[in-house]
This record gives structure tokens, C-alpha cells and sequence, in this order.
């Protein structure tokens, strides 16, 4: 079978056709950048072919999905010849809440859900309630699933995801942690025990997924039992733009001082704090770049981020007494050497132990970096959200035949 995966953004919308029956093969991928601006931007890369590139207006979702399908059905740039063969679609969601424990197929009552839903994730749910509303316009004869953000985290425990605010505030307002990313977090985790020869079953996996975007797992006999991202995705680490863990009290006297309105305090927080708060800069490689000139901002935002990772990983071997396998991934984790050495480095009182001159050639590839000593198997591994959301789509479509 072939599906389209969709991840679609405020303002753009990344796709990829997989052959489901072709050992997940990557038919063809893309992404639609300002939607709904003057003049969007669009990229398609047809597997073994140059990529194809254009500005032109995208209206919306819809005129933005529409461009997909005429593009992967097109005789020079295309990759199937009609639309028929497209089996099933799958869609990312943000947030699922309490409601959603696993990926389901959509119908009018997941989109109510999901619309119910939307006040917990304001800048990602309207963005893929009009990717949903636009395949049920344009594909309307095949199925969709939704692959949820936070599912893989419902198997936390109480003691993990309640705040120590009134308890009546979550039985109104289901106001708790959820965690984020746990369609890496468990497609990486499977993936590093697999590469050992192990059922992530019998294990005791921390997952750290290090990007602008990030966030760690604790991962027990495969089920998620702690994660840094919280009630939003603002929670834990300190990211490219997002501040990560805050005391409260500190939002309440800026709000105080500075006049600023919730949504202001929204903005500040989920764009213009983190690292580029801290130094002006979002991409790691910039930090990096500005500590090694000398920048004191840069070195005490490259510092940061590597402490926070580093506290975690400390508190999840707490959590889980002990752990077995240690992922680095996403774009940081997969490629940033130079911050993976920092982080993992005088973690030996834990059980890890990594080659450092090995660690320095690694980017981008599925890798041991951990010495044969290391009593925690420490790994790079390459995670493929669209893979996990295509699997998802493949098993409950085929599930209902």
C-alpha cells in the first residue's frame, strides 16, 4: 500500500509517499513553505531524481495539498499515475490528550475530539485540522489516520505526569504532563535494541531527542515512563527558541514588570527564548561556531543546553534504576558530535562510557559510540517519524479489511 504521510505546520505542510509494500520505500518527498502568504515556496524531491523547486502563491491547505497530489501525479515530476493508487493517509497530530492512547482512523467523531482538543496545542491543531479537512475534500474515497505526538506517553504513571497544583484543576482542565515526540521516542528506542539483538521489552531505554525541538524519554519495558516535555512542548530542555523548564514566579513578575499580555508572554517564551534568547542564536552549529570566537553568550547557551540534557539523563537512570541503552537523535543528537561529547562525557559513575574519537566521525548514521567497557550501550540512531506514522496508517487500515 501506498501512503501519504502529512505533517502540516501553521504555515507549512512537509509530505512524503510511501510504499508500505515496497520495504517502506520513499517514493517522493517535499515541503510547502509560507502558506498563506504572497508567495509560497515549494520543494519536491522524487526519489533517485533532482529535486524540483518553485515559488509561487499557496492560498491555504487545501490549494497547498492539492499542489501535492497534482505533483506526485504529474507525467515529468510525479511518482504514481493517478491518484488510485494512493491507499491511505496519515496524518501527524500534535496533541491527543488523555483521549487518545493509541493512533486511530479519522472519523467525524476523532476530528470533534481533536477540535475539542485544540485549546491544548493553539499553534500546531488548527494548522492539521485544515490538512485533515483538505484530504477528506481531495481524497475523499480512502482512508486517514491520525498519529498522535503525545499517545506513546499515556502509559505514564500518575507520579509522573501530575503537577502539584490543585487537583481540581486537573479533573476540569486535564491540566498535567503529556510529553511530546513519542513517535520518535518509541521508533528509536525499538530501533537501538534492535541493533543490539534485544526486545526493547526486556530494557531500560533513555531516548534523547535533540533538535530545535527537544525533548528525553525514559523508556521501561517499552512503554514510556517519564518525559521532559509537558503540558505543551515548552516544558524540559532548553530549545532553539523555547525556554524549557521556568519557574513560574518568574512569568508572573515579568508579566508584572513588562506589562505584557498572555499572548505576549506566549510569544517570548515558545520564540524568542532558549538559545536564541540566550545568545541570539537558534541552530546549535551557530552556537557552537560563536563559542569557539570567543562569545560568552554562545558558550553559556552551549553550556546550558548540554547540562539540562545532561540532568536528565542522570534523573531518568533514578527513575528507572539503572539503564540499559542511551539514543542520541534528531538533528543535534544525529549530527552535532560536538555536543554529544559534552553531554556524555563524566558519566561514567552511570555505566557510560563513550569512544570520543569515534563520536567525532559520526553524523547522521546508526552507530555504537559507546566503548566495549561502557556498562550502558550508548547509540546514535537516525529516527524516521513519517516511517512510524506510515506503519501506524498501514496497520489500522489493513487491520479493518
Amino acid at each position: 500500500m501506498k501512503i501519504l504521510v502529512l505533517n502540516c505546520g501553521s504555515s507549512s505542510i512537509k509530505y512524503q509517499l510511501i510504499d508500505m509494500s515496497n520495504n517502506a520505500e520513499v517514493m517522493a518527498k517535499g515541503l510547502l513553505e509560507r502558506v498563506g502568504s504572497e508567495m509560497g515556496e515549494f520543494t519536491h524531491r522524487p526519489a533517485g531524481r533532482d529535486k524540483h523547486y518553485e515559488q509561487r502563491p499557496i492560498a491555504n491547505h487545501t490549494e497547498g495539498i492539492d499542489l501535492v497530489l497534482h505533483t506526485l501525479t504529474d507525467p515529468k515530476l510525479g511518482v504514481i499515475k493517478d491518484l488510485n493508487e494512493i491507499g491511505a493517509c496519515g496524518h501527524r497530530v500534535a496533541h491527543g490528550g488523555e483521549v487518545f492512547k493509541d493512533s486511530v482512523i479519522i472519523d467525524d467523531a476523532v476530528i470533534k475530539h481533536i477540535q475539542d482538543l485544540s485549546e491544548l496545542a493553539p499553534l500546531h491543531t488548527p494548522a492539521i485540522l485544515k490538512g485533515i479537512y483538505a484530504t477528506e475534500e481531495l481524497l475523499p474515497n480512502i482512508k486517514k489516520v491520525a498519529v498522535f505526538d503525545t499517545s506513546f506517553h499515556q502509559t505514564m504513571p500518575a507520579e509522573a505526569y501530575l503537577y502539584g497544583l490543585p487537583y481540581e484543576l486537573y479533573e476540569k482542565y486535564k491540566i498535567r504532563r503529556y510529553g511530546f515526540h513519542g513517535t520518535s521516542h518509541k521508533y528509536v528506542a525499538e530501533k537501538a535494541a534492535k541493533m543490539i539483538g534485544k526486545d526493547w521489552h526486556d530494557l531500560k531505554i533513555i531516548t534523547c531527542h535533540l533538535g530545535s525541538g527537544a525533548s528525553i524519554a525514559a523508556i521501561k519495558n517499552g512503554q514510556s515512563v517519564d518525559t521532559t516535555m509537558g503540558f505543551t512542548p515548552l516544558e524540559g530542555l532548553v530549545m532553539g527558541t523555547r525556554c524549557g523548564d521556568l519557574d513560574p514566579g518568574v512569568l508572573l513578575y515579568i508579566a508584572e514588570k513588562e506589562n505584557m499580555t498572555p499572548e505576549q508572554l506566549n510569544t517570548m517564551l515558545n520564540k524568542k527564548s532558549g538559545l536564541v534568547g540566550l545568545c541570539g542564536r537558534s541552530d546549535m552549529r551557530d552556537v557552537r561556531a560563536g563559542r569557539d570566537e570567543g562569545d560568552p553568550r554562545c558558550t553559556n547557551a552551549f553550556n546550558v543546553f548540554a547540562h539540562h540534557v545532561k540532568k536528565y539523563i542522570g534523573a531518568y537512570s533514578a527513575i528507572m534504576n539503572g539503564c540499559d541503552i542511551l539514543v542520541m537523535t534528531g538533528g543535534i543528537g544525529e549530527n552535532a558530535w560536538f555536543m554529544r561529547e559534552p553531554i556524555l562525557s563524566n558519566m561514567e559513575f552511570l555505566g557510560i562510557e563513550i569512544d570520543t574519537a569515534l563520536n567525532a566521525t559520526i553524523m547522521g548514521e546508526d552507530k555504537i559510540i559507546s566503548t566495549p567497557n561502557s556498562k550502558v550501550t550508548t547509540m546514535v540512531v537516525t529516527t524516521d517519524e513519517e516511517f512510524v506514522i506510515a506503519s501506524d496508517t498501514d496497520r489500522l487500515v489493513n487491520g479493518c479489511k
